[in-house]
């Protein structure tokens, strides 16, 4: 077994029966990382001097019987979003360039106290707030299974470690599909977990000093090579937070085994109007296919249970006011979307511009007020009603990750083609996730299978909320029988 493609839960089990060191498998990701992220790009701050020290001492405490927890002694890596003591931590933003946190983010302090190593920061979009991975501190990260495509984003970088083998395991942010969207275009796991289900304390957006700002949409995503590391990475960080005492006091879900026969599930292949690559419906298809045989039931839905244009105007405008009161007050990385902003809302396909215009609330966003705040979250209540009802007779729901496998490196809000027809960037890469952004219910990605090209496609699994532990435990069974995990050949 090659070292470096190892899930985590493996790599765990092996440094504590001794089989391998952990200062050995530390090296092989130092070496992966030295030969293949300079095309790469994914790795923006590496933390080589004080992983090397903490491995020697992982090491030790393991020669004197003393374990530090399931991840003693494993090599991860965070987007640089979460706040690392000691260790820059940038958001891709030029303002941070020089930040250096006096404390770890709640999240990355609990993966420390379970025995993680932190081997460095993972490059992303400027202060995460792209489809693809670029900013001006870092540059652009590409596509390991091809350097002309892009990982995805805000998480590009997250995503294209996991898949290079520059880590075993990662933590990035979800607002919109910022796990999940790289998830696909990368070929590897991820989890968006329910809304608040484990705490931002220490994440950037907001930036530091300014107030709390995104208290909704917002979650910790993980990604991996395996749904046991989901689990995992799960179990380590939720919990109460001091720094965060709006996360609820909700304990995770026991898991009442089932086997496939025993589960129900509806399945999309396509939403009204926004008709994925072919070769995605293909995808999902075959893995339905392969699915009908195993189940108790299977339904198809040919578009969400309520108003999906209502629905993305919502999250639209959410998010919108979120990210705007998040950034410092000089609003340079607001400004800069105002010009992809026009794109959106005059480039491609009319119909599909209509579905979800971000342009038609800049008047709001320009001149907002706390009763019309209150309103998107009185709207809000009522569309996580109608999904809760919709999924309750059903186990999961299986759907396309994004319109679109991973393209070529192209500027902020430029059209994609999908299948000859013209479709605006943020609709082709968000419109499949950011609704269960705006419903808050948990969702693993799972890779399926490869485009003609050679690019991965993945498919979202989307569970009940506060119900993680039984949405990765029938994923893991899908995943037997559909899934596709393969890493690139570097």
């Amino acid at each position: 077994m090659d070292i470096v493609f190892a899930t985590a839960s493996q790599l765990a089990q092996m440094i504590r029966d001794q089989e391998v060191s952990a200062v050995e498998v530390l090296n092989a990701y130092l070496r992966q990382i030295e030969k293949h992220n300079g095309k790469i790009n994914a790795i923006a701050t590496l933390n080589r001097e004080k992983a090397k020290q903490r491995a020697i001492e992982a090491d030790e405490a393991l020669a004197k019987e003393e374990n530090w927890g399931a991840l003693h002694g494993v090599p991860i890596t965070l987007k640089d979003t979460f706040e690392t003591s000691g260790l820059l931590t940038t958001a891709g933003y030029k303002p941070l360039k020089n930040y250096i946190p006096p404390q770890d983010a709640t999240v990355v302090a609990r993966l420390r106290l379970a025995g993680a190593i932190i081997l460095g920061k993972t490059n992303l979009a400027e202060m995460a707030s792209d489809f693809q991975s670029t900013n001006d501190l870092f540059g652009q990260v590409n596509n390991p299974w091809n350097l002309n495509y892009t990982p995805g984003g805000s998480s590009g970088g997250s995503a294209a470690a996991i898949a290079a083998g520059f880590s075993a395991l990662e933590l990035g942010n979800d607002a919109s599909g910022s796990t999940r969207q790289p998830a696909h275009f990368c070929g590897v796991y991820a989890l968006k977990p329910t809304d608040r289900r484990i705490s931002t304390a220490g994440h950037i957006p907001e930036a530091p000093g300014m107030p709390k700002c995104i208290r909704q949409l917002m979650t910790v995503g993980s990604f991996a090579r395996s749904i046991e590391d989901l689990r995992l990475c799960l179990s380590l960080t939720v919990g109460l937070d001091p720094r965060q005492p709006d996360v609820p006091p909700v304990p995770l879900d026991t898991v009442d085994e089932k086997d496939l026969q025993d589960i129900r599930i509806v399945w999309s292949d396509s939403w009204d109007k926004m008709t994925p690559a072919l070769e995605i419906k293909t995808a999902i298809n075959i893995a339905v296919d392969r699915l009908k045989p195993e189940c108790a039931e299977m339904e198809q839905w040919a578009s969400p249970p309520f108003d999906l244009p209502a629905a993305f105007k919502v999250c639209d405008r959410l998010t919108a006011l979120n990210f705007v009161y998040s950034q410092p007050v000089d609003f340079d990385a607001s400004k800069k979307n105002l010009p992809v902003m026009f794109r959106e809302a005059t480039q491609g396909d009319k119909e599909l511009r209509d579905l979800s215009n971000l342009s038609q609330f800049l008047p709001a966003l320009l001149n907002p007020t706390l009763k019309g705040y209150f309103e998107l979250l009185t709207q809000r209540d009522r569309f996580i009603a109608q999904m809760d009802k919709a999924l309750e007779p059903w186990d999961v729901w299986l759907c396309p990750v994004a319109m679109t496998t991973a393209f070529t490196h192209r500027s902020k809000g430029a059209v994609i083609e999908i299948e000859g027809r013209k479709v605006p960037y943020f609709l082709a890469n968000g419109g499949y996730t950011m609704l269960f952004n705006l419903t808050g219910h948990p969702v693993v990605v799972i890779p399926i299978g490869q485009s003609e090209a050679g690019l991965p496609i993945g498919m979202q699994i989307i569970g009940k909320r506060w119900r993680e532990m039984e949405l990765l435990a029938i994923a893991e069974k899908i995943d037997e029988i559909a899934g596709d995990f393969q890493h690139p050949s570097l």
